[in-house]
């Protein structure tokens, strides 16, 4: 039987070439922390993480310098860290329709302190009006946090358009690219962010466990650290240092985490987003396409400009649940059935509660992995 991995929205599989080697690399013959020793293999560490930094400086055109490039350990705590460091009781967040738990958690949580919010309508194919983001915006509106692509179906935000909205009215712009970042170009510099959020395990082909916030300088000021300790830098005071990335990266670094993103990164850079995204979208089109008239609802537009390589599907005669079980166990086909982490982005495009088999595709997907799975579909399907 055919394995099959189409899940790639979740993690990507399998690494970029050269990730697992990097890791190895670091685990086998360096070992050492940086800023906690002066020998060479310290030394060389702290180069690979610097170069690190600008590898992700040159993929998103940020120009603010290195220091503003900051290791999380994923998009949600870089999430947190934003939303804990920087939003206070009696403000108020705009946020999508569609958003990631990541977002929502926090900011539900948020509400017993005074924090209020609102979601930007969505119709039921994901896709936002730019006309209705302004009037949300209120006298206390203190940020704007929107997931560039929606993990559920795939519909990608106007980004631009309420890049333009919070450039007038001055609010913070900050993005979660979990589903964009390594297969859709984005500019941090033509957007004017406060800051974007990026898994190194997606579409970047890096590990798990790593991940960077790439702040602007003003908003960085403006973010209380969540966590605060040890730096190695300025020893003698037990207060938080206030320059970056100190700042914001207490504690031991992700060091195996960061050596294999930085495998993986060298290679998204050769490549190209552009050349990946239009490798995606054909074989997004090509699954779209061949299940028009089968029996499952294609959640999500249509319009290839407006959507990643992510598809759920709604089966109309059989529970989503057991057809990714037949999926899986009779086809070798790997997908991700439920909620996502996302309820109301199921509540907004009518998945709700029964939710999806998400089908994800990635850089080393084929069309005949497309063939195969549009074929074992409409067979579950029928």
């Amino acid at each position: 039987m055919k394995n099959i991995y189409l899940d790639h929205g979740a993690t990507s599989f399998p690494k970029a070439p050269g990730v697992a080697d990097a890791v190895y690399k670091y685990m086998t013959e360096v070992g050492a922390n940086v800023s906690r020793g002066t020998y060479a293999q310290a030394i060389s560490a702290a180069s690979v993480v610097l170069e690190t930094r600008e590898l992700l400086m040159k993929l998103f055109n940020f120009n603010y310098g290195s220091e503003y490039v900051v290791f999380t350990p994923g998009v949600t705590f870089g999430i947190n860290q934003i939303l804990r460091g920087y939003v206070h009781p009696g403000d108020h967040v705009i946020v999508s329709s569609l958003e990631h738990n990541a977002v929502m958690r926090p900011l539900v949580d948020m509400e017993r302190e005074g924090v209020t919010f609102a979601r930007i309508p969505a119709n039921e194919d994901g896709i936002t009006d730019p006309k209705d983001i302004e009037p949300m915006i209120t006298e206390n509106t203190s940020l704007m946090v929107i997931c560039h692509a929606s993990n559920v179906c795939g519909t990608i935000f106007p980004l631009r358009e309420a890049a333009e909205v919070c450039r007038r009215h001055h609010i913070p712009l900050v993005v979660d690219a979990s589903q964009t970042a390594g297969h859709y170009p984005i500019d941090f510099e033509e957007l004017g962010l406060a800051a974007l959020c990026v898994p190194g395990h997606k579409g970047l082909l890096g590990p798990q466990g790593i991940g960077a916030t790439l702040f602007g300088p003003g908003f960085a000021a403006a973010v209380t650290p969540l966590v605060m300790g040890g730096t190695g830098s300025f020893s003698d005071s037990e207060e938080m240092p206030d320059c970056l990335p100190d700042k914001f990266e207490s504690g031991t670094m992700n060091l195996p985490g960061i050596y294999g993103l930085h495998a993986a990164l060298e290679y998204t850079l050769s490549e190209t987003v552009e050349k990946r995204r239009q490798h995606e979208m054909e074989l997004t089109r090509k699954f779209i396409d061949g299940l028009l008239d089968a029996h499952v609802r294609i959640c999500g537009t249509k319009d290839m400009d407006k959507r990643v390589g992510v598809v759920s599907l709604d089966f109309e005669y059989d529970d989503n649940s057991q057809a990714a079980y037949y999926l899986d166990s009779d086809y070798g086909i790997r997908t991700r059935t439920g909620m996502h982490c996302a309820p109301n982005a199921h509540k907004t495009i009518g998945t709700f509660p029964q939710g999806t088999v998400r089908f994800s595709f990635g850089y080393g997907t084929t069309e005949e992995d497309v063939e195969y799975a549009v074929r074992a579909v409409r067979e579950v399907a029928e």
